[in-house]
C-alpha cells in the first residue's frame, strides 16, 4: 500500500505540489489525470524516489521511496514519458538489466515483445518511437513489479499497439501489483484503468472507483440539454451531460466528461466522492 501525506515540492520557488494526501490500494490500476503544469510526471518521480519532498512523507510497504532501499526497488519500475534509444539490441538490454528485477523473466519479455510486434534483435537505437516505447513497456511488465508507474505510456503508440497495450496490462500484471498512469489520452485507457485519480496543484479534487463515481454522478447522452448539469458538451446528434445522480441508476462513467465537469465544479464533486 501507498501512503501519502501532506506531501509539498517546488522547483526553486515555484511551487508545485502542495497539501497532496492520498491512499493508493493493492489490485488497483489507477489513472492519474490532471491538467498541464499540476504535477502528475513530478508525482511520479516522487513515488519511485528519483525526487525528495520538500516536506510530507511518501511511505511503500513501510518504505522511503528517495532512500532507494533495494528491498524496495526490486519489486518498483518507472516507465517515463521519453525513453533512451540505447545503441544495442532489446534482447540484450532486457538481459543485462533484468538481472537487477528478481522476478524479471526474458520469456515473458519476449511473448510481450511478439505481441507487441517488436523484433527483440533490433538495434533500439535502430527503432520508430514506437516500436522503443513498446520496448520499455514490455520490460517493465516483465519485471513483474509490485509497483508500476507508467508516464503518458501510450504517447507515440499507434492504434494496434494501443490495444496490444492494453491487453498486455490486463494480462500480465499481477492481482496485488499496484499500478499508476498518468495520461492525456483518457479515451486509450479509459476500459483498463479504475480508480480516477484527478490532481489539482493544492489538492487532490478525485480519488475514487468508477463505481463510487457512477453512484453519485450520472452521464446523460440525449437530446434535450438540462440546465442543472454541472457540465454539458455538444455532440454529434445531441449532447454528453454529467448530472448529480438522484435517482440510483448508475450509468457508464465518461471520464473526459468527469474530468472537465470536476474543474468546473472542484469543491462540490470533491466533497460529494469524499462523503
Amino acid at each position: 500500500m501507498i501512503k501519502i501525506n501532506d506531501l509539498a515540492f517546488s522547483y526553486g520557488s515555484e511551487p508545485v505540489l502542495k497539501n497532496i494526501t492520498m491512499t493508493l490500494e493493492e489490485g488497483r490500476i489507477y489513472g492519474l489525470l490532471g491538467e498541464n503544469g499540476v504535477g502528475k510526471t513530478t508525482l511520479l518521480t516522487l513515488l519511485c524516489g528519483l525526487k525528495k519532498p520538500n516536506t510530507g512523507s511518501i511511505d511503500i510497504d513501510g518504505y522511503d521511496p528517495f532512500k532507494r532501499d533495494p528491498n524496495l526497488y526490486k519489486e518498483l519500475y518507472y516507465v517515463p514519458d521519453e525513453v533512451s534509444p540505447l545503441h544495442q539490441t532489446a534482447r540484450l538490454f532486457a538481459k543485462n538489466t533484468g538481472v537487477f528485477w528478481p522476478n524479471f523473466s526474458m520469456d515473458l519479455f519476449l511473448t510481450i515483445m511478439k505481441e507487441m510486434e517488436v523484433e527483440p534483435d533490433k538495434k533500439m537505437d535502430a527503432m520508430s518511437a514506437g516500436q522503443l516505447k513498446k520496448t520499455y513497456l514490455s520490460f517493465a511488465l516483465a519485471c513483474k513489479p509490485r509497483y508500476l508507474f507508467m508516464d503518458e505510456p501510450t504517447n507515440g503508440l499507434d492504434i494496434p499497439s494501443k490495444s496490444q497495450f492494453r491487453a498486455a496490462v490486463s494480462r500480465y500484471t499481477a492481482e496485488d501489483s499496484t499500478i499508476v498512469i498518468s495520461t492525456h489520452q483518457v479515451r486509450d485507457l479509459e476500459n483498463i484503468i479504475d480508480p480516477i485519480i484527478i490532481l489539482d496543484k493544492q489538492d487532490v479534487l478525485v480519488n475514487a472507483s468508477l463505481e463510487k463515481i457512477a453512484s453519485k454522478l450520472t452521464f446523460d447522452y440525449g437530446i434535450t440539454l438540462h440546465p442543472e448539469s454541472l457540465y454539458s458538451e455538444q455532440l454529434p446528434g445531441g449532447f454528453i451531460q454529467v448530472l448529480l445522480n438522484t435517482d440510483g441508476q448508475e450509468t457508464k462513467v465518461n471520464i473526459e466528461a468527469l474530468f472537465n465537469a470536476v474543474h468546473k465544479n472542484k469543491d462540490l464533486i470533491k466533497n460529494l466522492l469524499n462523503e
